[in-house]
């Protein structure tokens, strides 16, 4: 499928069947890996479930997650965040609907793990997660969603509906071009030391949460 959007066309470079086991819950992901991406990042899709993006079908509009890497929540389990808890919960929800979890080589919201790890020691003298990116000379959001764009459309994929809290990746999936008939919120996962940063996320409007914390 070409670009849409002035997107310029990705391809998929392989698929590859990988069996998942993420906080207890067991499934199966057709994993593609791709040539042609804008940043040159080797971002995954990891197809999950019985739906369009098994079967060909067009009739079904698949349920989509753009997950950004964090290697601390992700790997070792990190409380400081809520991305470990969503991860598994959106690998269990496509499953169960059919679709597509992206994972985007985009730690810390862009601006890398080292530079994350100096925004936690920032947060530790008092600043919230926005407040510490900006004082290291970043936004508050360095993430760009192009590459996801291509990938989606690389795999047949232009509608879909959005698996997040964060209104930001419906705005530039739907800038480029990419249909989002709903949006459907992933849970909240807090934690006895998560309450700041999900606040922080909550406060800011870049996450829907509805917190009462």
């Amino acid at each position: 499928m070409s670009g849409g959007a002035g997107v310029p066309a990705a391809t998929v470079r392989s698929v590859v069947t990988v069996p998942l086991f993420l906080a207890g819950y067991a499934t199966e992901a057709r994993v593609h890996t791709f040539d042609g991406l804008c940043d040159g990042r080797e971002h995954l899709a990891l197809a999950l479930g019985d739906g369009p993006c098994s079967t060909g079908a067009s009739a079904a509009v698949p349920l989509v997650r753009l997950h950004s890497e964090c290697l601390t929540g992700d790997v070792l389990g990190s409380q400081r965040c809520d991305c470990g808890p969503q991860l598994r919960e959106a690998v269990e929800r496509i499953t169960e609907a059919g679709g597509y979890l992206l994972y985007l080589r985009q730690e810390g919201r862009g601006i890398g793990l080292y530079n994350k790890i100096d925004a936690y020691a920032l947060q530790d003298t008092g600043l919230d997660t926005y407040q510490a990116n900006l004082a290291l000379g970043f936004g508050k959001d360095e993430r760009d969603y192009t590459a996801a764009v291509q990938m989606l459309l690389a795999l047949g994929v232009d509608r879909l509906e959005l698996l997040t809290n964060n209104p930001d990746k419906e705005a530039q999936l739907a800038a480029a071009g990419v249909q989002v008939d709903r949006r459907v919120p992933t849970r909240l996962h807090a934690t006895p030391v998560n309450g700041r940063y999900l606040a922080a996320k909550a406060s800011d409007g870049h996450d829907l949460l509805g917190l009462a914390l």
